[in-house]
């Protein structure tokens, strides 16, 4: 009872994208969003994602799958959450003929181990290129055991392979509201063992919304957040992101736009 309460008080307090956007609100936001200022090293990453860089430089058509949660999405104006973001970004930086397409699969309240049950079957009727898998919240809501999250987060990175896809983990979201309710690092901790066990991509997604908040870009502490803050914010994770899988890949200046 008690981890249903806090992650009914998590997702309302701590999820960017619970406020509901107005029917008018389906802009993306962009041209009104904060400079959306990172250090480079949480834009880049030793490990690689070959699968990209050979769709993009075969001019084949780039598949990204975003398997997420609620904080994936703004209801009621889809084209400002970050998937959508990062799909026009990319957009823009690849070449004119590549075909960049991101799909988004919710999986809420799930923990990392009910997620990866899925994922056989998923990829299956999907066959993306690229998966970002975002998890981790929900298993720190519900103290799962940490040794318990990492073998289950294992799995699901080893599904995935398999099935032929690169693979970017996304760790939890920052929200200064919670983090005294939920214990994060031993989840964090574990995600980044996983990345480095098996060479792929961590885009630290906690600690750049944190960043963003001691640093006053963003007040996510505010109660009155409005679907506006929401846009902002995921069309910041949504350029980060873009340039995250952009120097993964490894692809040359040539290969983009600019």
């Amino acid at each position: 009872m008690k981890a249903k309460v806090l992650l009914s008080l998590v997702l309302l307090c701590g999820s960017l994208a619970a406020p509901v956007a107005r029917a008018g609100d389906a802009a993306s936001g962009a041209a009104t969003a904060p400079a959306c200022e990172l250090p480079s090293y949480l834009l880049t990453s030793e490990s690689q994602l070959p699968k990209v860089a050979e769709a993009v430089k075969a001019g084949k058509p780039l598949e990204i799958l975003v398997i997420g949660s609620r904080s994936t999405t703004i209801p009621s104006s889809e084209g400002s959450s970050y998937p959508a973001r990062m799909e026009a970004i990319l957009k823009e930086k690849l070449p004119p003929s590549e075909a960049v397409h991101v799909s988004v699969e919710i999986q809420s309240k799930r923990t990392a181990e009910e997620a990866a049950s899925t994922f056989v079957k998923l990829m299956e009727a999907k066959t993306p290129t690229l998966v970002v898998w975002q998890t981790g919240t929900v298993d720190a809501i519900r103290s799962i055991d940490p040794d318990e999250f990492r073998s289950a987060v294992t799995e699901g990175v080893v599904a995935l392979q398999k099935a032929g896809a690169d693979v970017v983990l996304m760790n939890l979201q920052y929200s200064p509201r919670t983090e005294t309710m939920i214990s994060a690092q031993p989840f964090l901790d574990n995600m980044r063992v996983v990345a480095q066990e098996h060479d792929i991509p961590l885009f630290d997604r906690f600690t750049i919304m944190r960043q963003w908040n001691d640093q006053g870009q963003f007040d996510l502490f505010s109660p009155s957040r409005g679907p506006e803050l929401a846009k902002q914010v995921h069309d910041c994770l949504g350029r980060a992101l873009a340039q995250f899988v952009i120097d993964a890949a490894h692809l040359e200046p040539a290969q983009q736009q600019n």
